[in-house]
């Protein structure tokens, strides 16, 4: 047997650990799980702990829930509502640091039933100047980060009307295209412990909710592009953004103090030295970050501040669900001003991807038609078949809803291009994310 480290072996070893079946999508899968989970109690155990006391829901924010997303998802809203109130059912992806030997938790990966949700193409090979740097380094050093001053789920096709995962898929050209990006998912809501900190080691992989990934798929980064990530922190997307490429300059982008912090800690968690000097953190104002740096940048990411839906229904009661509440309002506004800005950072013929964590309209869809009415350099790109068709067999999407086009019964072009939207459905639990993408025309 592989002499695994000591925190593999407890996963292992751990009987604590046990597979409890949540929101599954039939009586059929319910059955796949109670065998699954007998045999697994019988002879090795599971990576999903039941003791943690579950949160309550604030019934304010449900309530607002409720009235807004009844509207604009219409038939959707029951089993999205469902996910949202179940934290136990919630998958978790996690994606492999390639800077890092992870053999060992690939195999207990494997060895548990998850999968890689992308094909898996060649390991990226860094530049023949850092190869030998990065082989010195990658395992023991924390890196120096720059830093700057101040049932089957369904695919929504159309208003109302789903189309099953087998017609999506015969639709699709073909699957996903091979990517760099090693994330493992499970078919169930198993969780994998998160790794602890260690100084002077560089963490193996990252827990997340796989749904974040797509809009560093949609920004393509290759090697040797500049690339900005306009509101960095946690600094979940960047560390994916470092595992698809090595881009010549990457500038995470982070103006509160405390989740800047958060961010340069990630990084150094995860990039060696030889890399992380590409990495600069700066703690500009996004809103104007465009001005300063204008046409500076290859590639743009703009994971937007937004109203947070899984966070925000389990806010505690009181002024901090009116504070949210309240700035809900001014949200969209503030949004507005940062996809301009990331339209100024980025060069003529560059990519903006505009992304959020929330299901309202007013911070996804209507910020990007806003944006679009002010700014007719920038040219929305239709991500459905890119993205979208490919992996439905992952992802539950939904396009812009009928309600943004005026006398329109099906869904067109022009609603596709103004972005898609990953809904929670049960036993694809992954989002809320909502993704578009803008090129800025020559």
């Amino acid at each position: 047997m592989f002499p695994y480290p000591a925190y593999l072996r407890r996963i292992l070893q751990d009987t604590s650990w046990i597979l409890t079946p949540r929101l599954l999508c039939s009586s059929a899968d319910h059955d796949v799980v109670r065998k699954h989970s007998k045999k697994k109690q019988a002879s090795s155990p599971q990576v999903i702990r039941t003791s943690k006391k579950e949160r309550s829901p604030c019934q304010l924010i449900l309530e607002h829930f409720d009235h807004q997303y009844s509207e604009e998802l219409g038939d959707l809203w029951p089993s999205v509502r469902s996910v949202l109130l179940d934290p136990p059912s919630w998958q978790y992806g996690i994606l492999l640091n390639r800077f890092t030997v992870a053999t060992d938790v690939k195999r207990v990966l494997l060895s548990k039933g998850f999968s890689t949700l992308l094909p898996q193409k060649e390991a990226l090979t860094l530049p023949g100047a850092l190869r030998t740097v990065f082989d010195a380094d990658c395992q023991t050093s924390k890196g120096s980060l720059s830093k700057c001053p101040s049932d089957n789920s369904h695919l929504r096709l159309d208003n109302g009307s789903p189309a099953p995962i087998q017609q999506a898929q015969s639709e699709a050209r073909s699957g996903p295209p091979p990517s760099p990006l090693q994330c493992y998912v499970h078919p169930f809501p198993l969780r994998f412990p998160s790794q602890a900190h260690r100084a002077g080691q560089l963490k193996q992989y990252y827990l997340l909710n796989a749904a974040s990934l797509l809009p560093v798929l949609a920004l393509q980064v290759q090697d040797g592009e500049k690339v900005l990530d306009l509101c960095a922190a946690p600094g979940g997307k960047a560390f994916a953004i470092m595992q698809c490429a090595t881009p010549a300059f990457l500038c995470c982008n982070e103006p509160d103090r405390h989740r800047r912090d958060r961010l340069t800690k990630t990084l150094e968690s995860f990039l060696p030295r030889s890399v992380s000097s590409r990495v600069v953190v700066s703690a500009q104002d996004g809103r104007s970050f465009g001005q300063s740096e204008a046409g500076m940048y290859d590639k743009v990411l703009v994971d937007a501040p937004c109203s947070n839906d899984r966070s925000w229904l389990f806010s505690s009661a009181g002024q901090q669900v009116e504070r949210r509440l309240k700035a809900r309002g001014s949200l969209p506004r503030i949004q507005v001003q940062l996809l301009r800005s990331a339209l100024s950072a980025v060069r003529p013929g560059g990519i903006v991807v505009y992304s959020t964590c929330t299901m309202s309209s007013w911070e996804n869809f209507n910020v990007v038609e806003a944006v679009l009415k002010d700014c007719p350099e920038a040219e929305p790109e239709d991500l459905w078949e890119e993205i979208a068709l490919p992996l439905s067999s992952y992802f539950t999407f939904s396009p812009a809803h009928r309600g943004l086009v005026p006398n329109t019964r099906s869904v067109s072009s022009y609603d596709r291009r103004l972005g898609m939207l990953v809904v929670p459905q049960p036993c694809k639990t992954w989002g809320p994310m909502f993704l578009a993408r803008l090129r800025k025309r020559k």
